[in-house]
């Protein structure tokens, strides 16, 4: 059985699918046809039954053919098979049954043997009964017997009979054309079945070229047509999405490659021709004035710190877009997080007057990544406030606002200033890798909030996160 099953996996889906419905339709044939058979049979014995009785002698019929012994309880035929000579259309026979079992046929050419059904209803045990039985040559007879009482106080038996060959020639015939019709309908339900499973497989040898296409060039562009609204069109339209979100990562990602190849290069430009200069001095023995010597060690540390940051900011877009690959993501207080990364950016702008007005709002994010989010807005804030300049952080209810007063953005440039390297044009000269506000999106998007930059009132940029809040967490039992 396991062989079995094994090689009908082997097969080709069409193949199986072919079998399958095959296999199907012959079993509802064969139950069909089997079920026909039967019914077929019943009703053909039943009115077979119904022609037996209906000719039946009647008692003087009887009496005139035979000579009862009533001490013996016996009939004697009168005349051995009187019809022997004469045409018997249907084969009848009738016979007299008496109830110690002997019998006397008084019409037809053969005697049918007597079963002890016929004895009961002789010995008046029962009315009637239908039976089959054998006949003197052979043949298989439909018998019905019924109780007839030709003497007062003695009661015979009458056996009808007629030959079961009238019923069976019947159902042989019709089992040869049930037969025949069933072997046409298995074999065009196999036709069939195999078209019908090249038909709708056909969309699933698209999608297989297809998938072995992509697999082979690598090419993300292809799409397949999508007709109708059923399964298959689904898969196809599945597929298609898949290509286009392939095709769109990898764009991203050549995108990435390119942009920050282009962003390394300068620091490293830089870097390359400063340690050149110091090397040339080294090697030639011209010094270099303190001064200017002081001034390339400060650019090398600056462009160094400047490659540091770069490279942690394409470290952390690289990372997965679920949480599971960070920190752990827990519920956090936001108000605590924000002061924290106040303290951190005060350090970057001394002269600036930062001020914060924050309500307590508790969040679910990885603390490390949250802390960076608003580090970066802050930071973003800082770079741009004019000296001795103020920054204003509040917190309610979850919205979290940093407004500055520096040059703002315009509005032509607000849609652009969350995209991955994108920089102002007047903020080309100003550090930065222009990561920093991409990495606040995509940290607030995984915590299932939203950030915007907008024009604020009197002058500057404000910058608005909005995060969902989480359950506060349950205060700490101090250790006895």
């Amino acid at each position: 059985m396991n062989r079995v099953v094994r090689r009908f996996r082997g097969l080709p889906l069409r193949s199986r699918l072919a079998l399958l419905v095959t296999t199907a339709v012959t079993i509802a044939v064969a139950v069909a046809a089997v079920t026909c058979w039967f019914v077929v049979r019943d009703a053909l014995v039943n009115s077979l039954d119904d022609a037996l009785k209906s000719r039946r002698p009647t008692p003087n019929e009887v009496a005139q053919q035979i000579d009862i012994d009533a001490l013996a309880g016996k009939a004697r035929c009168l005349r051995t098979f009187p019809d022997r000579d004469n045409p018997d259309l249907f084969k009848q026979t009738i016979q007299v049954v008496a109830k110690n079992g002997t019998k006397c046929a008084i019409l037809g050419r053969q005697e049918i043997e007597v079963t002890d059904a016929d004895v009961s209803v002789a010995k008046g045990q029962s009315t009637e009964t239908y039976h089959n039985a054998l006949a003197s040559n052979g043949e298989k007879y439909r018998v019905y017997t019924y109780s007839l009482e030709l003497y007062p106080g003695l009661p015979f038996a009458v056996s009808v009979a007629r030959p079961l060959s009238e019923v069976d020639d019947t159902l042989d015939n019709l089992a040869l054309i049930l037969l025949f019709v069933a072997g046409v309908g298995v074999l065009g339900a196999g036709a069939a079945g195999l078209w019908v499973a090249r038909t709708g497989l056909r969309p699933v040898d698209r999608l297989t070229e297809a998938v072995e296409h992509v697999a082979r060039t690598e090419d993300l562009n292809l799409r397949i047509p999508v007709e109708g609204d059923d399964e298959i069109a689904r898969l196809s339209e599945s597929f298609n999405s898949m290509t286009a979100s392939l095709a769109s990562s990898r764009d991203l990602q050549q995108q990435l490659i390119a942009d920050a190849g282009h962003e390394l290069r300068t620091p490293l430009t830089s870097l390359r021709t400063n340690i050149e200069l110091l090397a040339r001095s080294e090697e030639t023995g011209r010094s270099i004035p303190p001064d200017d010597r002081k001034a390339l060690l400060a650019s090398v540390t600056a462009q160094m710190t400047e490659l540091a940051v770069l490279i942690g900011d394409l470290q952390e877009l690289s990372r997965p877009d679920s949480g599971d690959a960070g920190g752990k993501v827990q519920v956090l207080a936001l108000h605590d997080v924000t002061r924290t990364a106040i303290e951190r950016v005060r350090l970057r702008g001394p002269e600036l007057t930062i001020t914060a007005d924050l309500a307590p709002w508790y969040v679910r994010a990885e603390p490390p990544a949250l802390e960076r989010a608003i580090v970066n807005i802050l930071d973003n804030a800082v770079k741009f406030s004019p000296p001795r300049g103020r920054v204003e952080v509040t917190l309610d209810r979850g919205h979290l606002t940093v407004r500055d007063h520096g040059p703002g953005i315009p509005a032509d440039e607000l849609p652009h200033v969350f995209d991955r390297f994108w920089r102002s044009p007047t903020a080309r000269s100003l550090p930065g890798s222009g990561l920093g506000l991409s990495i606040v999106a995509r940290t607030v998007q995984q915590c299932g909030g939203d950030v915007a930059l907008r024009a604020a009132e009197g002058g500057g940029t404000e910058a608005t996160v909005r995060l969902p809040g989480a359950p506060t967490p349950p205060p700490e039992t101090p250790s006895p």
